[in-house]
């Protein structure tokens, strides 16, 4: 019965990934209260979960150890009967049913039914006659059961994170007989445990599995804690997953609201709005997750002060970008910047000049950034030459989706302006050719470049997180005004679970 519960509680370990709160914490005042993410589980993929995890689990629980059962009786002609259950083990276990509900606003209800357990062990027993002829006897035997289990997990916070009270807890045993090895001994033996030690094998059985309950509920609350807390920090840059209010359980979902503050170093992020209603989550999918514009404001001013928001090109890479096509006016351009140094010999360098600002609308994202330019040839002997400096303006919107594990950002509509342009071949800026032409080849093939970049760059860094791992299916990217919903259903990776529980248990 053990292995039944711990099963289950699997289930509710993956349900608490993003669910983390209860009355008993008291939330920041505003503006530290206002909700930046929002998750939204719904009952298919509770339902998912408890199958999925119930293999796991009773694989990781088949070695689980029971503590051992003790006790005496007196008895008529025998005087005293003391005898003692050890090496307890599962033999066998199977679940014929499983289901779990969720409790409007009050718990998650975990219901198995028909869990039939084979217990292995010795009994050792001895006894005292009226002669005082001490006798002690050790037998093989073998307990069958067939349980149903229910539990109510209630959700509690503690240190801003979720705590289980797996507390209500019942165990109903239909069936409980005591088979010694051989069915050879005595029949008033046989009876006298199967009745006597039935009993107190009941308590001791409740007892264990309800502790263990509790106990699993909170380990694997912590995991699952853990790897949500992982998943968005990456060096010194990280967000802030704790509870910005309490999180709801309705009949068909749970939904849990976030603070979502970005934390880098000394880097302070605070905002004061958020536009999330209930109504823009639907239930058609397995989960949720609700993100504001600021989060990925503040994500990309991270990454501007961590000097992230920068790069080169040079070689191949380079050439492509300046001939992307073969006309006079290119060539020419082409000519007069490098002044016949060879791509190999030369290089550019982009970054970030400010924070980009990003602002989410239901075209895309729109990020708007100043980037500068710097081309530089590197002739045999000499020091590196500048010929070519450029800082512009540049606002362009991207549709992101997510497709055979990896990161997809298609770039549409751009607009650029010039606010510094330096060219050797040109200091006095009145040669219109070579701006225009660079003008082209940005908004053709640079931002493509670039865009090119970041994505195996984001896709590397959600599956070093892990992310590769789980099995998602059909996933939606959809940008509003001022957030974007990201939709998805999914399978769990039983591998993941039971590594953790193999490490840990």
């Amino acid at each position: 019965m053990l292995w039944a519960g711990r099963m289950r509680l699997g289930t509710f370990g993956i349900l608490l990934m993003l669910v983390h709160a209860s009355a008993a914490c008291e939330f920041e005042p505003f503006p530290y209260s206002v909700t930046g993410i929002v998750c939204r589980m719904t009952k298919p993929a509770a339902l998912l979960l408890n199958q999925e995890t119930a293999q796991v689990i009773q694989a990781a629980f088949r070695n689980a150890k029971f503590p051992n059962i003790t006790g005496e009786r007196s008895m008529r002609l025998l005087g005293k009967v003391a005898y003692g259950l050890t090496n307890i083990q599962v033999n066998d276990l199977s679940i014929e049913q499983s289901e779990v509900e969720l409790k409007e606003n009050d718990a998650i209800y975990i219901a198995i039914k028909n869990v039939t357990a084979f217990f292995k062990g010795t009994l050792t027993y001895g006894y005292a006659g009226a002669w005082f002829l001490q006798l002690f006897h050790s037998v093989d035997f073998e307990i069958e059961s067939s349980i149903d289990l229910q539990i109510n997990i209630k959700l509690m916070c503690q240190k801003d994170q979720v705590a289980a009270d797996a507390s209500d807890c019942y165990l109903s045993f239909h069936k409980l007989i005591l088979h010694l090895q051989g069915e050879k001994e005595p029949g008033w033996l046989k009876q006298l445990f199967t009745d006597f030690i039935s009993f107190t094998l009941k308590l001791v059985l409740k007892s264990e599995v309800c502790n263990e309950i509790n106990f699993l509920a909170q380990v694997l609350a912590n995991f699952v804690h853990d790897l949500a807390a992982n998943f968005v920090q990456d060096e010194d840059i990280s967000v802030d997953i704790s509870l910005a209010s309490v999180p709801l359980i309705k009949a068909n979902y749970l939904e849990s609201h976030h603070k979502g503050l970005v934390l880098y170093k000394n880097y302070s992020d605070v905002f004061s709005d958020s536009v999330f209603s209930p109504l823009l989550l639907t239930e058609s999918r397995m989960l949720y997750f609700w993100l504001s514009e600021h989060i990925l404001n503040s994500l990309a001013s991270a990454a501007f002060l961590d000097k992230r928001l920068m790069l080169t090109i040079k070689g191949e890479k380079l050439q492509a970008l300046f001939e992307m096509e073969d006309t006079d006016a290119q060539r020419k351009a082409v000519q007069m910047i490098f002044q016949g140094a060879s791509y190999n010999d030369s290089m550019a360098k982009v970054w970030s000049l400010a924070q980009p600002q990003i602002s989410l609308q239901p075209e895309g994202t729109v990020v708007k950034s100043l980037v500068a330019v710097e081309v530089s040839i590197f002739p045999l002997g000499e020091e590196p030459l500048m010929v070519l400096y450029m800082e512009k303006e540049i606002m362009v919107t991207i549709q992101a989706a997510y497709a055979e594990k990896k990161l997809i950002l298609h770039p549409l509509d751009s607009r650029i302006e010039f606010k510094v342009f330096k060219c050797t071949a040109d200091p006095s800026g009145n040669d219109p050719s070579i701006r225009n032409f660079l003008q082209t080849m940005i908004s053709v093939v640079g931002i493509p470049e670039v865009i090119s970049r970041i994505e195996p760059a984001l896709t590397s860094l959600m599956n070093s997180k892990g992310l590769h791992l789980f099995e998602i299916r059909n996933p939606e990217i959809i940008t509003r005004k001022g957030y974007v919903i990201v939709q998805l259903d999914f399978s769990f990776p039983n591998h993941l679970l039971l590594d953790f529980l193999e490490k840990r248990l």
